[in-house]
């Protein structure tokens, strides 16, 4: 047995030291990053995703989305027909732009993965590729990786989750370009409890950029944030991508069920966990005996247009540039001084 002693950290444990800055304004921060690879290619844009969950990573979210170049990890459950279905509601002219916003998903089962082989081939222009997985510390994950990296050598590998540099190393090395950082701290994630396993996540980022960087690979922080300062901390900490699930659950496009009062208003929809009971049950028929649910399904209010919301996300963004004196999203990481706090809000009057 061993215990570390160092301090680890989440979002809610720091804020950001403000300093003095030339910005006049947030309409100076550019927010769009581009990126190049460690195993080839390039993309640039706004580098905050939706997570590849069902109630999430969905076709009308990645339309919305793409409009403020922002990328959508589709769920695994997404497929070509789908997808075409909904490509008539995209002008013709933006189609291409949309394209570079997405990204198929593959997991652990062979129809994820048939499912994405068919989109990239209907949709050649994506260039990214997901590999997501509750357990990336797995040696047949690694395996994974190196095969798809070796089937589909020219497109962006995003794969995950992990939480520690040696791993996060480990994935880049086999031929992944950016990481998926999180294991427990999304809101419909019992990981944490069901397992004990887990990792404060803004010290996996801090941790997991580092060893990323050194390597030209980059990490996408999944799983979390709660409010835009917390998007905020994500990038200050290192991480090039910030993956979204709860802040853009309850929204027009997002699935899930919508429950209605008696007059027949939206006022909840349905948001689970991948590892849920709703989630197996609907896929699996129930859970496997060998195994028991880490997810939960919640009920969250009914938001209304994600276009607020990313207005909200954007927005809080820009400003925590200012006040740390980053004209640029590439650069907060070296503008931000962290300073622990025993309270970051003052919630008298809720959060």
């Amino acid at each position: 047995m061993r215990i570390e002693d160092d301090v680890k950290l989440d979002y809610s444990d720091v804020l950001l030291r403000p300093k003095r800055s030339t910005l006049t304004s947030r309409s100076e921060v550019n927010l769009n990053r581009e990126f190049k690879f460690r195993h080839g290619g390039s993309w640039s844009g706004v580098p905050v995703v939706a997570s590849n969950m069902d109630t999430t990573g969905t076709i009308r979210m990645s339309i919305e989305l793409a409009k403020h170049n922002m990328l959508t990890c589709f769920s695994k459950y997404v497929d070509a027909k789908g997808l075409e279905r909904e490509l008539s509601s995209i002008p013709i002219d933006q189609k291409d732009n949309y394209f570079l916003r997405v990204s198929p998903t593959i997991g652990t089962d062979l129809p994820s993965e048939n499912k994405a082989r068919l989109i990239l081939e209907d949709y050649s222009k994506i260039p990214f590729i997901t590999l997501d997985v509750a357990n990336g510390y797995m040696e047949k994950f690694v395996d994974k990786v190196k095969e798809i990296r070796a089937q589909w050598k020219n497109k962006i590998i995003i794969a995950g989750n992990v939480v520690t540099a040696e791993m996060t190393e480990a994935l880049l090395l086999a031929g992944a370009d950016i990481i998926k950082v999180g294991i427990g701290p999304g809101s419909v994630c019992t990981t944490r409890k069901m397992t004990g396993v887990g990792y404060p996540q803004l010290s996996a980022v801090a941790e997991c950029a580092d060893a990323a960087h050194g390597l030209n690979g980059h990490i996408m922080a999944d799983g979390g944030c709660v409010c835009a300062g917390d998007v905020a901390k994500a990038f200050a900490a290192g991480a090039d991508f910030v993956m979204l699930g709860g802040m853009f659950a309850g929204h027009d496009e997002s699935e899930g069920q919508n429950i209605v009062d008696e007059h027949g208003v939206i006022t909840h929809k349905m948001f689970y966990g991948m590892s849920s009971d709703t989630a197996m049950l609907k896929y699996n028929g129930g859970v496997a005996k060998y195994r028991a649910s880490e997810g939960k399904s919640v009920l969250v209010p009914y938001r209304g247009k994600i276009e607020n919301t990313i207005q909200e996300i954007l927005g809080g963004v820009r400003s925590a540039c200012t006040y740390v004196g980053a004209q640029r999203l590439k650069d907060q990481s070296k503008c931000a001084t962290f300073i622990r706090v025993n309270r970051q809000l003052n919630t008298i009057f809720g959060t």
